[in-house]
């Protein structure tokens, strides 16, 4: 009996003519992320994309890793049989049969794709039912609130058992959404902006900034640790890290006090700017969320981007922070997240931080540095690690 992964596609069934290119970028990720479980054959049919083992393979592993590959919006294990009825309920007596054993009740639900099949769905449903209450005795029939379905299909090619499916990422294709360049920092916030933005098909560089001496090697190791966990989902990434300690000091020596968040958020942009432009990105993606801190209020954003001409990507602007960490939590991120490590952020932090800034003002304030000449400097210097799955 061999099983196989059914995968079930989300939105991607919406997307008309474009849609064939949205399934070719899916089973081209999905073979990417199963290749080391095994050799598998990958195909679409029916809104359906088919993980078929070729010889030995780990089945188990190759299915955590659908679950969490963007466009699958459910994930089940299935075993194919012949298109009669007799077939389907065997296997369906087979490969079900230890859980139809330890369950209390039951329903079948049947899908006939292929309209040739003699009996309905419905039909198909009561026959097998009919035929497994009799092989389980124990059962009682509950079409309301079974505690367990059987799931049959009848497509193409061949008919399908399965148990209920699991819920997959959903979201888009990694690589249908374009590229971003995403400022990675070692907080809760940012790793969830990432997320959400490849779960819309984005393809993601990361920058992060270090400011050493005043930010330790267990800061940099804890935030290449939270690239690696949203590796299982943004697949293979690489972390570009900047040096920021030189443009830091300088804001301190030259700009008030109240101002110096702002201004360093404005050199991020410049240089997370740089660097989307030098990688063909075509927008910068933050974990802002409107109003968290001093520096995320309408008119503070509105100064950090005046100095790109990118769109900035804010997947966080309207969420509350119980939402943010329930996503961080799910995706594996959280507890790498609060580990006390101090981030570049929190250094030389103003004791009263300016709330409503205007961008005229803090133009003039940056005239007294060397705004080109540092980022120059600061990008020369960056390193970049690349990490994967």
């Amino acid at each position: 009996m061999q099983e196989m992964i059914l995968c079930k596609l989300g939105e991607v069934v919406l997307k008309g003519l474009n849609r064939h290119s949205f399934e070719m970028k899916l089973m081209s990720n999905i073979r990417r992320r199963t290749q080391k479980f095994g050799k598998f054959k990958i195909y679409s049919r029916q809104s359906t994309i088919y993980v078929e083992p070729v010889g030995e393979c780990d089945l188990d592993g190759a299915f955590a890793a659908c679950k969490q590959v963007f466009g699958i919006i459910a994930v089940t294990r299935a075993v194919p049989c012949e298109k009669t009825k007799e077939a389907i309920l065997e296997t369906a007596k087979t490969y079900l049969g230890d859980v139809l054993r330890s369950t209390r009740s039951f329903k079948v639900e049947s899908k006939r794709s292929d309209k040739t099949f003699p009996l309905g769905s419905i039909q198909l449903s009561q026959w097998v039912g009919g035929y497994l209450h009799e092989a389980f005795p124990h059962l009682q029939v509950d079409v309301h609130n079974p505690e367990f379905t059987v799931y049959l299909e009848v497509r193409e090619d061949a008919a399908y058992v399965h148990a209920p499916a699991e819920p997959a990422a959903g979201g888009l294709p990694l690589g249908m959404g374009g590229s971003a360049v995403s400022l990675l920092s070692g907080g809760i916030d940012s790793p969830v902006a990432s997320y959400m933005m490849a779960k819309r098909g984005v393809v993601l560089e990361m920058l992060h900034f270090a400011s050493p001496p005043y930010t330790s090697q267990a800061a940099r190791e804890k935030v290449l640790q939270l690239a690696r966990e949203l590796t299982p989902w943004c697949g293979r990434l690489t972390v570009h890290i900047v040096p920021f300690t030189e443009i830091q000091e300088e804001i301190r020596r030259c700009c008030p006090e109240d101002h110096f968040t702002l201004i360093m958020r404005r050199f991020m942009m410049r240089l997370a700017d740089r660097m989307a432009k030098e990688f063909g990105c075509h927008a910068l993606v933050t974990g802002e969320c409107l109003g968290q801190v001093a520096s995320q209020t309408m008119q503070a954003l509105a100064v950090s981007q005046d100095v790109t001409d990118l769109p900035v990507l804010r997947p966080l602007i309207g969420m509350d922070k119980e939402e943010i960490v329930r996503i961080a939590r799910h995706i594996g991120t959280f507890d790498t997240s609060i580990l006390p490590y101090e981030d570049c952020c929190t250094v030389f932090t103003p004791r009263h931080p300016k709330t409503k800034p205007h961008v005229e003002d803090v133009r003039e304030m940056e005239q007294a540095l060397d705004v080109e000449g540092l980022v120059e400097k600061a990008w020369a210097a960056r390193e970049a690690v690349k990490v994967r799955y």
